[in-house]
């Protein structure tokens, strides 16, 4: 054979098209791998993917009864805190009326206090008035007496009668000066 011909006879084989011997070689191993494959790694797979979706519903599922629950726990705090502010609030009025319940008292007591320390202040001025009275109405009535002892020229030393005559002069006093008011 020449070259010519040798080359025209590899021109007329097409290289895309592989020999029959060797493409059904390839496609009995074809079949034979992909046989095995889905007998033994598709149920795999195929189990692998049922748990993955079930642990995504499952995790769904617990999400939701979460997201359930946070929220009745949400509303439960709400509850207990505007519970609690209207306690505190309660506990604020209750406060404020006895603060000012206690202030009246302390007033009153106050006032108690006032009135009984003006009380013996009174009735202390009074007998203070009083003993002063006495008081005086003796001095004036030794001096008196001395003033008309003196002036009588003998000692009148007779009490009994001295002291009548001096409450009765300190009496017509008493009388001219209510009288003249």
């Amino acid at each position: 054979m020449s070259p010519l011909l040798n080359i025209a006879a590899e021109e007329m084989e097409n290289p895309l098209v592989p020999p029959i011997p060797e493409l059904v070689i390839g496609l009995i191993a074809f079949v034979i791998v992909f046989g095995a494959l889905a007998w033994k790694l598709l149920p795999n797979i195929n189990k692998v993917l049922e748990d993955r979706r079930e642990a995504i519903e499952g995790g769904i599922e617990k999400a939701e009864a979460a997201q359930t629950e946070a929220q009745s726990v949400l509303e439960q705090y709400k509850a207990q805190l505007a519970e609690a502010r209207h306690e505190a609030a309660r506990l604020r009025q209750e406060a404020q009326e006895q603060g000012a319940a206690l202030i009246a008292e302390m007033r009153a007591e106050g006032q108690r206090q006032r009135e009984e320390i003006i009380g013996a202040g009174h009735t202390q001025i009074e007998a203070d008035r009083k003993a002063a009275a006495l008081t005086l109405r003796q001095d004036i009535g030794t001096l008196a007496v001395t003033l008309a002892g003196k002036i009588v020229g003998e000692s009148l030393d007779d009490h009994a009668r001295q002291s009548r005559t001096i409450d009765r002069f300190l009496d017509e006093l008493e009388e001219k000066a209510e009288a003249s008011r």
